[in-house]
């Protein structure tokens, strides 16, 4: 006897059950579809050609209105369901009720809607389904100016949609990368990249606080501040199972509709289906799983056995042209280890992650015709030891090859490309080197192979070693670390030239072997972006060694220093009481004056930092950072004010120079001091920057050290005033921050690259001297700032010092 079965939704899921339930037994149900939508079953994935005016509604349309006919299946069609009766066994749609013997939903997901201000303004459009595409066109012939708020793979759609329709787009993302959950952040950089490419502005960790408008959405307001004018305004943001039927009906629900393994609801009567159902607390957004219950549902619903189950899923993407791919799980762990491979010239990125001699997770940009074979590899969980070495280069050299690391690039052929700036191939690079190219050097007198952007060096070093086996001989230069084969001088360049301006384009553009760096050159190329791109850059915390992201030392005994800056050793009685009662207050054993002229309280707990910090700030101290790769102290005598000695007045020099240069960020620590006549009861001659006052004027002296190495400075020059003396400086600081590599002081730096270049750049060529100086003030607009009262003010910051539970004491009790 055919039962009657109402389905409520029209979507790709559905869609599917009911072609299933027509091939195994087209007259086992009168079939009745509910759809809130006036049209039945499209291809939703395809709804962003449709957008970008690749496809019509037309070219996606799966089920026409003849096939329903054709079909038997009754069509209620902009219809929407009002409620079902479970008693009854009646579904009440706006247009009346239809009984039912069996019931199933397919709701489907619905919009999340950021609820700021203004989110209900016209103006504001989700992207769900086909209206929301035609209001998006619509939208889109009047021109003007739209903001994506979402960086998933919708939002992403969207942009590249409306920027084909021409407007002026630009994506929000909360996150730090694209796509967050299919992406790791080297992926998530090449995407924006492409994205940016197309005309599309894209902004992370954009938090949107309100739309703006009167009577229709004409701009967004970022929490920063930042005001981005609209025209319309996407809402990307994510979606969650549409469950308000179900839940009226009071079936069991949690986040999706609960199903059991034959998509049964908590009612044997009613199933569900696709993206409204949860499973053992899964969701589904993917095509692939709702396909897999579509089946599963249909042999239910004939009474023949089959159970759902949930697969590892890889998700291959093009995303507006873009080919990604991500299977597994790439999340860093403990005992896992990455392969990666990177191609910067043609932005290819591959990444595979193993843990114990399996392929557990992948991500690939760029090139994912190997995605299908990686993908079996983690499904099948493949012991990949014997094929370690070259796993990253897909199956094409697998099969027994040789587990030699070279023997991908001696397979390469002749005409494979190696260096991408000069189009130099393999045969060029082979050929120069049996012409008697023996080095790095004559290879790049020849054939400019790595003698650009320098990131093919490490391949072309490769094929030196290939052809001349044990007669090559590897350069000395050493390089950052294990991630990569340059040197810090070469990453420094590379940033610049390259204009590098996040560490993501850093590990992708110079071929970094990690994802995201190590503990050894994370802090090296967090601090030279700064430094070079001080505007654009934002400065990364967890790249930072521990007593800089506490903004105070760590003691043997677990405690923290805390050194209060005092302007060229001046202090007020009132800063000294701030610091007696912040010692007497937080219990501080120790109190010393250190040889930089400033108070150290010695023995602070890490949970009282916040507190002692905001009780010296209402005193007017700020941070001595005592702790950074920055300047430290400007140490001075008394001058002129007191010592009768004095040519100059010392301490008012000191106090300026520290208040311009407190807060920087240098290469290593750096230490000045001023000196009010030759005396030099300052000790300026050994420090990394000293001025020693003289009757006509200042010596400026450079380089002095007096830690673990003795070493006196060498005179920089000598000016008149101290506006000059500052300009210097300012000149001096810069460049040192500019060129020096990472952890040198400025006495090592200066070794390498002699005083005579650095006078020629600061003393001899004025104009240079003032644009480091305008850089550095450049700088300082961004760095200068207190981070202590940031982290004492700061409620969520205060939280990270609270300490963790005593856990030995509740283990007593």
């Amino acid at each position: 006897m055919t039962q009657k079965l109402v389905i409520i939704g029209a979507g790709m899921a559905s869609g599917r059950v009911i072609e299933q339930l027509l091939d195994a037994d087209p007259s086992a149900y009168d079939i009745t579809l509910f759809n809130a939508e006036p049209r039945g079953n499209y291809n939703r994935i395809m709804l962003s050609p449709v957008l970008s005016g690749d496809k019509t509604y037309e070219d996606i349309v799966t089920h026409s209105d003849d096939w329903y006919e054709q079909n038997g299946v009754t069509c209620r069609f902009g219809e929407h369901v009002v409620k079902f009766d479970r008693e009854l066994k009646v579904v009440e749609g706006e247009n009346g009720h239809v009984p039912y013997d069996k019931l199933i939903i397919a709701t489907g997901s619905a919009p999340f809607i950021i609820p700021v201000p203004g989110h209900d303004l016209p103006g504001v459009i989700t992207y769900r389904d086909l209206d929301d595409t035609n209001a998006m066109i619509e939208a889109a012939a009047k021109g003007g100016k739209a903001v994506v708020i979402g960086g998933g793979l919708l939002g992403l759609e969207a942009a590249a949609g409306l920027s084909e329709r021409g407007m002026d787009v630009t994506v929000l993302h909360l996150m730090g990368h694209l796509m967050e959950r299919q992406l790791d952040e080297a992926a998530g950089y090449l995407l924006r990249e492409d994205l940016e490419a197309r005309g599309i502005t894209v902004k992370t960790q954009a938090s949107t606080k309100a739309i703006l408008g009167e009577g229709r959405a004409g701009a967004v307001l970022l929490e920063s501040g930042e005001t981005l004018g609209a025209d319309l305004v996407v809402m990307a943001v994510g979606i969650r199972p549409e469950t308000r039927l179900a839940n009226d009906a009071h079936l069991t629900v949690a986040r999706g509709i609960e199903v059991n393994a034959q998509m049964q609801t908590s009612d044997p009567d009613i199933y569900a289906v696709g993206e409204c159902v949860e499973f053992d607390g899964h969701l589904f957004g993917l095509v692939a799983p709702l396909y897999d219950q579509a089946k599963v549902l249909a042999d239910s619903l004939l009474d023949q056995p089959n159970a759902f189950a949930v697969k590892e899923l890889a998700t291959k993407l093009k995303v507006t042209g873009c080919d990604l791919f991500s299977a597994g799980d790439f999340a860093e762990g403990d005992g896992r280890e990455d392969i990666v491979f990177r191609d910067p010239a043609r932005g290819i990125y591959k990444r595979l992650v193993i843990e114990d001699d399996r392929l557990v997770g992948a991500v690939m940009y760029g090139d994912t015709a190997d995605g299908s074979w990686f993908f079996g590899l983690i499904q099948g969980g493949t012991d990949i030891s014997r094929m370690r070495e070259t796993l990253i280069f897909g199956p094409a050299f697998q099969g027994g090859a040789s587990a030699d690391p070279l023997s991908a690039v001696a397979a390469l052929p002749p005409e494979a490309e190696i260096c991408g700036c000069n189009g130099v191939c393999k045969g060029q690079i082979t050929s120069a080197i049996e012409g008697g190219a023996t080095d790095l050097g004559a290879i790049r007198a020849q054939t400019k192979a790595s003698a650009s952007c320098g990131t093919c060096t490490g391949l072309v070093e490769q094929l030196l070693s290939v052809t001349l086996g044990d007669d090559y001989a590897v350069p000395q230069a050493q390089p950052v670390c294990g991630c990569t084969s340059h040197t810090h001088e070469d990453v420094r360049r590379l940033i610049k030239s390259q204009e590098l301006k996040s560490q993501a384009a850093v590990w992708q553009e110079l071929g970094w072997t990690t994802p995201n760096g190590c503990h050894v050159c994370r802090p090296a190329v967090n601090y030279y972006l700064l430094a070079d791109w001080p505007l654009e850059y934002r400065d990364d915390p967890q790249s930072r060694f521990v007593n800089e992201r506490k903004h105070a030392n760590i003691q043997k005994d677990g405690t923290f220093s805390v050194v209060p800056r005092m302007w060229g050793g001046i202090t007020t009685p009132d800063e000294l009481r701030a610091i007696a009662d912040a010692a007497d207050k937080y219990d501080v054993p120790t109190v010393k004056v250190t040889g930089g002229q400033r108070i150290d309280l010695l023995g602070v707990k890490g949970e009282d930092l916040p507190g002692i910090w905001s009780d010296l700030n209402r005193a007017g101290l700020v941070s001595g950072h005592a702790y950074s790769k920055g300047l430290r102290t400007v140490k001075t005598c008394v001058g002129t004010d007191h010592c009768r000695f004095g040519t100059q007045d010392s301490t008012g020099l000191g106090i300026k120079l520290e208040q311009h240069l407190w807060g920087s960020w240098t290469p290593h620590k750096l230490k000045l001091a001023v000196s009010g006549c030759p005396r030099n009861c300052a000790e300026a001659t050994c420090k990394d920057i000293g001025v020693v006052c003289v009757d006509s004027g200042y010596e400026i002296h450079v380089g002095g050290a007096a830690g673990m190495e003795i070493k006196g400075t060498e005179l920089l020059c000598k000016v008149e005033s101290e506006d000059e003396a500052i300009e210097v400086i300012s000149a001096m600081t810069q460049i040192y921050r500019e060129n020096a590599k990472y952890l040198d002081r400025i006495y090592k730096w200066l070794a390498k690259v002699g005083l005579d270049w650095i006078k020629e750049q600061i003393v001899d060529d004025l104009e240079n001297r003032k644009a480091l100086a305008d850089r550095f003030t450049l700088s300082q607009s961004i760095y200068r700032k207190d981070p202590w009262a940031e982290h004492a003010q700061d409620s969520t910051t205060r939280v990270q010092y609270a300490p963790l539970a005593n856990l030995t004491l509740e283990a007593a009790e």
